[in-house]
């Protein structure tokens, strides 16, 4: 009998890779995705699957208590927690947003995990809530949370109250910390699909600062077989750092895009650096790799070949989501096909 898995934010970016990757690698398991498809959250990024078998989409938000109860009370083996607000940017200019998604959300799963029994619950953070990194070194997962955006901070919040459930409770919460993703189905407000999309348009890329802010980048489904491995093998109350050993500067990033693209270095815009920009992450991996034996297979070369060809070949994707059609989606599509009102 197949285990039901909630996921919520099943919808975003590393949300519905997740879900497409768990239903076409692992029969065990159904899923229930619920999301609330706020701007990030893409009903179109599973329209592959939305008749699978073992997939049931809900709108909702995790903040609805009443929702969420409804939700475990015919059980649930384990919830895999995406939702979140993750653009720094916005959360700069609206920080009690992602105050109530990712803190106050989280809490709600937590509180209703803990009644109804659920036996796993694995919070999905980002390597952010390490704060910066200097020249040298990597982030363990014994590294202290030092948060420099909103964002990061309102992610911090989330994990430090999955470890105090378990802390307290004995409830059975994982914590992963991932580095930088890209890869299919990325909303083009992040750096690399942002690029390729304006650079496919002829439009400037605007790159912040001196584009020398490093990160770790890790090809999406590399992060995916990660989650999995957690949530089948990893230890409660554990951390495990997820990352892709591939440190690059921005600009050698976005350099590599145009050269892929046969576009002109003349379209980089340097724009004024964004406050609390954090200057270097990289992540230490080698406690997933030892005890789950998980590793990164997509060098990011290949990866960033693949996700080039995908936007290339994805144009109308991004483009309805660059206009805002994609939007009414669920309104003109998804509600009709499957019976339901808005």
């Amino acid at each position: 009998m197949a285990q039901k898995m909630l996921v919520t934010g099943g919808c975003g970016f590393i949300g519905s890779n997740f879900v497409r990757h768990i239903l076409a690698n692992n029969d065990r398991y159904e899923i229930v995705n619920l999301d609330t498809l706020t701007y990030a959250g893409n009903l179109e990024n599973l329209r592959d699957v939305e008749n699978h078998p073992r997939y049931t989409f809900v709108k909702g938000d995790i903040c609805d208590e009443d929702l969420v109860n409804r939700l475990l009370a015919d059980g649930a083996d384990v919830i895999v927690n995406f939702a979140a607000e993750s653009h720094v940017d916005r959360s700069i200019t609206d920080p009690g947003v992602f105050v109530r998604v990712n803190v106050l959300g989280t809490q709600t799963l937590l509180a209703a995990a803990k009644e109804h029994g659920v036996p796993r619950f694995v919070q999905i953070s980002t390597d952010e809530v390490y704060g910066s990194l200097g020249p040298e070194g990597l982030f363990t997962e014994e590294t202290p949370l030092q948060p420099n955006s909103p964002y990061s901070a309102a992610k911090a919040g989330a994990d430090l109250l999955v470890r105090a459930y378990h802390q307290t409770y004995g409830f059975p919460g994982l914590i992963t910390r991932c580095s930088n993703n890209y890869g299919p189905y990325q909303f083009p407000e992040k750096l690399i699909p942002l690029f390729i999309s304006n650079a496919l348009e002829d439009k400037p890329l605007p790159l912040y600062g001196d584009g020398m802010n490093v990160r770790d980048w890790i090809y999406v489904d590399d992060h995916c077989r990660g989650i999995e491995a957690v949530v089948e093998k990893g230890r409660p109350g554990e951390v495990y750092n997820i990352g892709g050993n591939n440190e690059l500067a921005n600009v050698t990033i976005t350099k590599e895009i145009l050269k892929q693209l046969g576009k002109p270095e003349s379209l980089i815009t340097f724009v004024k650096d964004r406050p609390g920009h954090d200057r270097r992450y990289a992540i230490d991996s080698t406690k997933i790799q030892t005890e789950l034996g998980w590793q990164p297979t997509v060098s990011l070369a290949d990866g960033m070949a693949r996700t080039v060809q995908w936007y290339q070949d994805h144009r109308e994707w991004w483009e309805r989501i660059k206009s805002g059609e994609y939007m009414e989606y669920y309104d003109r599509h998804y509600c009709q096909a499957h019976g339901l009102k808005e």
